[in-house]
């Protein structure tokens, strides 16, 4: 099944207007959709017979920066049977360090297994909030670690529990 094909599939399920935006001339196709839309479309792709994305290959968060003031979350999808893939994206605005996110995604790990640590390490390293994730803790940095390292404006502390930090 083509791009083409697979985007007007998800412009039937959803409406031509719940799209924000695609490029399905892309090496890799991709798809944006509102938070809100995300679980549903998830569900959809890998329950729908002719569809069937059955392999997330990955879940990557980016911090578009201070301007944008937005974090994306881009999702790699596969059918094996179908052998067609699908990118999703995902854009939020920018919680602050210390107050509660305006918007969360929804955990997509009731659909891809796998999804449970990919959520956990952006939630980690950037602070994504994903409502309804079963264990969304820190995976790579202790639990008492402050800020979230691979945002554009983190700053390293000087140490850590009287460790120095030096890079």
């Amino acid at each position: 099944m083509t791009a083409l094909q697979i985007h007007q599939k998800l412009q039937a399920f959803l409406g031509s207007s719940s799209i924000l935006s695609a490029d399905l001339g892309a090496k890799q196709p991709w798809v944006e959709l509102s938070a809100d839309h995300l679980l549903p479309v998830c569900q959809h792709l890998h329950q729908t017979p002719s569809l069937h994305f059955d392999f997330l290959h990955s879940l990557s968060g980016v911090d578009e920066g201070l301007e944008k003031n937005t974090l994306l979350v881009v999702y790699h999808l596969s059918s094996l049977i179908h052998e067609h893939q699908l990118v999703l994206k995902v854009r939020i605005p920018r919680p602050q360090e210390g107050q509660e996110p305006s918007q969360q995604i929804p955990s997509v790990s009731s659909v891809w297994r796998a999804a449970d640590w990919h959520e956990r390490e952006a939630f980690d390293l950037l602070g994504i909030p994903f409502s309804g994730h079963p264990d969304l803790r820190r995976i790579l940095l202790p639990e008492d670690w402050e800020g979230h390292p691979l945002r554009k404006d983190y700053e390293t502390g000087d140490e850590y529990h009287g460790i120095k930090i030096d890079y």
